[in-house]
């Protein structure tokens, strides 16, 4: 089939309903990924928060059959590294010693969002075969150094591997839901010394004065918003850096998307004083954000990690997909978990360079998979 191919430069040139129409196609029966859902990614361009000032300057490629759209992918020309969590930025310093280019880049992602969902958004497995094909065409048109697509399912890596692209492998920490009745139950299938590190955690926050006030988004006012802002924006003051995201995408997506969002604040002496962001369908719960305002200890871990815990068995929630990094999560019943990313690099030089590096790389993963296994933090 000939498909008619667009590089969109606004989420809204592809409209709400047949976007959104094409993500419900991508898992029947189950919720759709909400980082990939309009409101979100329209939240993201239109805050300004991932624009063309910001580095992210949408190139989302589509494929028409006549007026329905059959296939499309985000995709940005990026002129940084900046909010990827997949790091090349040891690639882009061996092409600037070696005078060579390597902003701008096509990258397929969700802006500030290390999440894996499908990046090939297709009607059927024929118009998926052919955004893919669209891709190498784009990616070759435009000369610009490589292309990168983060966080697809293992299945869409697969084959972009097959289309040239070269496989980089991380790790995650997610939690599993195993039909617990209550918190106690999950923490009866630790280890003695896991379980009673989280009991003392959890007695510490309590001891403090600190109380826990759970408010799903459709219930959350516009103070509540702010204040979750500002505890944001303090998290990025403490490691000197500046925020990705401002209020009004916050604003954003409380308003269009509030049925997936919770917020968890932590209160003393009658005012907040800590805030927290998750992002959740009817199947998986994702950890996003968390800033404070005043030091208590342990209670990052009450607020970011035991409250949607609770959560996910309140409502049974499967999977809690803590975000990038952390091996500490492990000692709070998160496992190791293999994420995916796909690469391709124009200059034949430095592809070959870094699929030398990649293949040593690999080994490593797999060295540190094997390691984390063994400290499993369950009962045997």
């Amino acid at each position: 089939m000939t498909y008619q191919t667009g590089v969109l430069s606004s989420l809204h040139d592809a409209g709400a309903d047949a976007w959104t129409a094409l993500l419900a196609r991508q898992a029947p029966g189950t919720d759709p990924n909400p980082f990939l859902s309009y409101a979100f990614l329209h939240a993201l361009h239109e805050s300004g928060s991932a624009s063309a000032k910001t580095g992210w300057q949408p190139h989302y490629l589509a494929l028409w059959d006549g007026d329905e759209l059959a296939a499309a992918m985000p995709l940005y020309a990026k002129s940084h590294s900046y909010g990827e969590y997949v790091f090349d930025w040891a690639w882009a310093d061996a092409y600037h010693r070696n005078g060579v280019e390597y902003y701008p880049k096509l990258l397929s992602a969700i802006p500030f969002t290390p999440v894996t969902g499908p990046r090939l958004l297709a009607r059927d497995d024929a118009a998926r075969a052919a955004l893919v094909d669209a891709l190498c065409q784009l990616q070759r048109a435009t000369g610009l150094s490589s292309t990168h697509v983060l966080y697809p399912p293992e299945q869409q890596a697969a084959q972009l591997e097959a289309a040239g692209f070269m496989l980089r492998s991380n790790v995650q920490f997610h939690w599993l839901n195993q039909g617990y009745e209550h918190f106690d139950a999950f923490l009866a299938t630790l280890e003695q010394k896991k379980r009673k590190n989280i009991r003392a955690e959890r007695r510490k926050v309590a001891e403090a004065g600190v109380t826990l006030r759970r408010v799903p988004a459709v219930e959350a006012t516009d103070a509540d918003w702010r204040f979750f802002h500002r505890c944001y924006k303090n998290t990025y003051a403490e490691h000197h850096s500046s925020p990705y995201l401002n209020l009004d995408f916050f604003q954003r997506i409380g308003a269009t998307m509030p049925e997936n969002i919770l917020l968890v604040f932590a209160e003393r002496a009658g005012r907040p004083i800590a805030a927290s962001l998750l992002v959740h369908t009817a199947d998986t719960l994702y950890g996003r954000y968390w800033g404070a305002i005043e030091h208590v200890p342990c209670l990052h871990f009450e607020t970011a990690y035991y409250q949607p815990l609770e959560f996910c068995i309140e409502r049974g929630i499967g999977t809690f997909e803590g975000g990038a990094q952390g091996e500490h999560k492990m000692a709070r019943g998160f496992l190791p978990t293999r994420t995916w990313s796909a690469h391709w690099l124009a200059h034949p030089a430095f592809a070959d360079a870094i699929e030398r590096f990649l293949a040593r790389e690999s080994g490593g993963i797999e060295a540190y998979m094997d390691e984390l296994n063994e400290r499993n933090p369950f009962k045997a």
